[in-house]
Formats: C-alpha cells, structure tokens, sequence
C-alpha cells in the first residue's frame, strides 16, 4: 500500500510540475501517512537514516537553509518520538506537535513560502510531509 501511495504522489507531483507555468505562485503539499505497522516501519527507517547522514542525536531536529524560515517541535510525551523539519529556501513556517508514544513524522520544504501544522496525538503514528513553494 505505501509503495502505491508513494508511486501515486510521484506521478501527481510531476503532472503538477509539468502544468505549471515559470511564475506560478503557491504551494504544493504531499502528504504520507502510514495506514499500517508495516508502512510506520519504512517511514522510521526512513527518518532513522536521515538522522544518521546528518548525526542527529536526539528525537527532535530542525535543519534550516534559507533566510525568515521558522520551525517548532513539540513532543509533550516521553518516550520514542521523531520529529524533522527540514527547509531549503526563505519564507518557510512549520510546526509539528507530538502528543503520544513512538510518534514519527518528517516535514520537508522547498521553494519558497510554504506553511505546516501538523499534529499526531495518537501513539505510533508515522507520516511525512514535503512542501514546495512558488511564492
């Protein structure tokens, strides 16, 4: 099932791409969230290797490339939580809160002028999210 999600966004993100014109203005949002163990599993991989490349060392990380970009984690439980955001570009805004146990989810932005909120309040719950803005 996620590898049909993740083909599925693929296709949708390049027919979006190719439709739109040099000076388009927005955002674009995809977001994954795993609809069982097995796909939690891959998307905490995922960010396990992440964290590894870029030698996180704790559960919550934010990584900023850009200029006016702001970004906020909040894990309010204790206990296996992983949260990343990662912007490459000015304007972004995002913030993840995580209220339960094992919580996983990456926020990733590119462009310019793209805004998250995401909020995972159940335990075990995995997903990502990749913005790219036009502004």
């Amino acid at each position: 099932m996620f590898k049909k999600t993740f083909t599925a966004a693929a296709l949708i993100a390049v027919t979006a791409f190719t439709a739109l014109p040099a000076a388009a203005q927005g955002m674009l949002s995809f977001h994954l969230n795993a609809n069982n163990q097995k796909e939690a599993d891959i998307i905490r991989g995922g960010l396990m290797l992440y964290q590894i490349a870029r030698g996180v060392e704790s559960g919550a990380y934010v990584n900023q490339n850009g200029n006016l970009n702001g970004a906020a984690i909040q894990q309010a439980a204790a206990g296996g939580s992983t949260g990343i955001i990662h912007q490459e570009g000015n304007r972004h805004n995002a913030t993840l809160r995580q209220t339960g146990y094992n919580q996983a989810h990456g926020i990733f932005q590119f462009g310019n002028g793209t805004n998250a909120a995401i909020t995972q309040n159940r335990n075990g719950r995995a997903g990502l999210t990749f913005q790219f803005g036009f502004d």
